[in-house]
């Protein structure tokens, strides 16, 4: 259950997070410059609707649509989103959401059927027809059935709010708001239902709590926070404007794909909002009017005389309890495998770097079925391509060469750029499910530990036993090693011995300061190495860990270089110890010399452990190969 959640958090995470940057300049043109914003602009305010009926709901579906189908999948996509937008006024996120993956789908299954049977020479007109076809029929049923079903939809929500608001469970409302909210019905809801109502009420009393069950900042502000601390790469850089935006600006759409990328952190907002609903409830909370947008500013600007204390309360009391849970189903849900499963994979590393028998990994690798005797290139993924990829390559590599099969090309990418002409990608298991969206055609085998997984061995038994019976394998060299570039990318005040153990943090930070201060990086650069070990760990076994920077900081790279710093007592990093930190800045292929010296140099614990004993000079000729 918890990987078929996460899975399909991942999915909906991949139609939304690559559009967030959309979502973000909605948020803040409509903030800033809608009726009730702070600079009121009757022309810029004139794009709000459009972005929110036309340009997000298009942009998730063509992403959708490209994810299963390639282009065409997203061209088709789109246009069946289009009729799902044109059959009504309410913002169609959800048919967007149906479409997107619908019309992919329908392309993906239509090239199957057609493989084989297109004579030469009308591939593209069919390809082009194809598209233009499966897409108006998609975009007219997408009129008379997907359209009609996501108002329904809407239609049954607003429904059951009105009902638990009659019988008096008002706390029990956030447990339908948050999930409608999060499916972008927040506007349906709160002035659907609770703005009609709540001005009864306060035509009456003066005030009422029904403006405060949508519009509190509070549940979406703890959610925010929580991925503040406990996010990882994108998702945590991300998080800190995303909560002024929502906080300040009331715009509580930011928060949204936070929740769709792992949808059980919606119990946060949700048990944040039913705590805050039930303090307002008992402080006797509430607004003179509805808040628009559901701002902190608003919500203060529209409490009545004698009425802050308890809108305060409840506002803090649901951004506490959202924090909370939120952080702890953050800390603990989302973790690929338990302490005890990580352990037997360290166990495992150990044995097979010294050559006892390690487990089968045929079991974990996903994507497509490939014969052995048809491989002939294997790529190694990371986020940048520039290191734990690069010393992973190099140590298979050198496996493949030591087990006589020269034949196949090892080479390295970054896990965005993977070839399509590979049948093999090794990445790490983190990073899976990008490089089969990367390159759906080809086996994924996800590992935790580039110097040392068990993986290694057991693909190269595979390899060699496909091979029997078969036709040899060509004769052909070896994968060449890069060639030497002239420079020295390692120079001996760049080697820093027996520095106290830190944490893995400080340690990268160090390097990064040795690199900044070495002219290699701009500080930001700096800041993208700690992202890359937010996503997962730097430390890639046999005690070492090679820090270097996300791919969207490699700009701030200004020239090739490495860094190195030994920690003799160890430095608890994860479920390793790392002694040998190798800081990495690479414009280009420069330093894949040094990193497959590092390979050849530390194969095992013992062997980077009397690396580390070495002295300057040592390490400088070493690594360097100056011996």
């Amino acid at each position: 259950m918890k990987e078929k959640v996460q899975k399909f958090g991942r999915f909906l995470s991949g139609m939304v997070m690559p559009n967030i940057g959309a979502f973000i300049a909605w948020g803040l043109i409509a903030a800033l410059f809608i009726d009730a914003g702070w600079f009121p602009n009757k022309t810029i305010n004139g794009m709000v609707g459009p972005m929110l009926s036309y340009l997000l709901p298009i942009l998730i579906a063509y992403t959708g649509g490209k994810a299963v189908g390639g282009q065409k999948g997203a061209v088709a996509g789109t246009l069946a989103t289009l009729g799902a937008i044109a059959s009504t006024d309410a913002t169609m996120f959800i048919g967007a959401m149906i479409c997107g993956p619908l019309g992919g789908w329908c392309i993906k299954k239509f090239d199957e059927k057609m493989e084989g049977h297109i004579p030469a020479g009308f591939e593209m007109v069919v390809n082009n027809f194809s598209v233009g076809i499966i897409g108006a029929i998609l975009a007219i049923l997408s009129i008379y059935i997907i359209g009609p079903v996501c108002v329904g939809l809407t239609v049954i929500l607003e429904k059951g709010v009105g009902i638990l608001v009659d019988n008096g469970l008002l706390p029990l409302t956030a447990i339908l708001v948050e999930p409608a909210k999060v499916l972008f019905l927040n506007n349906a809801i709160n002035h659907g239902v609770f703005t009609p109502i709540g001005t009864a009420e306060a035509l009456e009393a003066g005030k009422s709590i029904l403006f405060m069950i949508e519009s509190n900042p509070g549940p979406g502000l703890g959610l925010l926070l929580a991925y503040c601390v406990f996010g990882k790469g994108e998702t945590r850089s991300s998080a800190g404007a995303a909560a002024v935006i929502q906080f300040v600006g009331g715009i509580h759409e930011i928060y949204f794909p936070y929740v769709l990328m792992n949808p059980i952190v919606i119990l946060g907002p949700m048990l944040g909002n039913v705590a805050g609903i039930f303090v307002l409830s008992m402080l006797g909370g509430g607004l003179a009017a509805a808040a628009s947008p559901g701002s902190i500013i608003a919500e203060m600007l529209m409490t009545p005389r004698g009425g802050y204390f308890a809108n305060i309360a409840g506002i803090a009391v649901a951004a506490v309890v959202s924090f909370l849970i939120s952080a702890f189903l953050l800390k603990f849900f989302g973790k690929d495998a338990s302490l005890e499963e990580a352990q037997a994979q360290v166990a495992a590393s150990k044995a097979a770097s010294k050559g006892q028998a390690a487990p089968s990994a045929s079991g974990s690798s996903t994507g497509a079925s490939v014969d052995p005797k048809d491989v002939k290139k294997i790529v190694f993924a990371c986020d940048a391509g520039m290191g734990s990829s690069a010393m992973g390559a190099t140590m298979l590599r050198n496996k493949l060469k030591d087990a006589g099969i020269t034949d196949i090309e090892v080479v390295h990418a970054p896990v965005s750029e993977i070839p399509k002409d590979c049948q093999i990608v090794v990445t790490h298991h983190e990073l899976a499910h990008r490089a089969t969206a990367s390159n759906p055609s080809a086996r994924v085998i996800p590992i935790k530990n580039f110097m040392g997984a068990p993986e290694y061995n057991t693909l190269v038994t595979e390899l060699v036993n496909g091979r029997k019976g078969g036709a040899p394998a060509a004769e052909k060299a070896p994968a060449a090693e890069p060639a030497a570039s002239g420079a020295i990318l390692l120079e001996k005040k760049n080697i820093i011995l027996n520095c106290k153990p830190v944490t893995p943090q400080e340690a990268i930070r160090a390097c990064g300061k040795l690199m900044v201060e070495s002219g290699y990086v701009e500080e930001g650069y700096v800041e993208g190495m700690i992202a890359r070990e937010e996503e997962f760990s730097l430390a890639i076994g046999n005690h070492v860990a090679i820090p270097h920077g996300i791919e969207s900081v490699k700009k701030l790279i200004k020239k090739t270089g490495i860094v190195v710093m030994t920690y003799p007592e160890g430095i608890e990093w994860g479920d390793d110890v790392v002694k040998l930190v190798v800081g990495i800045a690479a414009k280009g292929d420069e330093h894949l010399e040094i990193l497959g010296r590092i390979v050849e140099v530390a194969d095992e614990d013992e062997a980077t452990d009397a690396l580390v004993a070495a002295d300057v000079e040592d390490l400088f000729k070493k690594l360097n190969g100056l011996n």
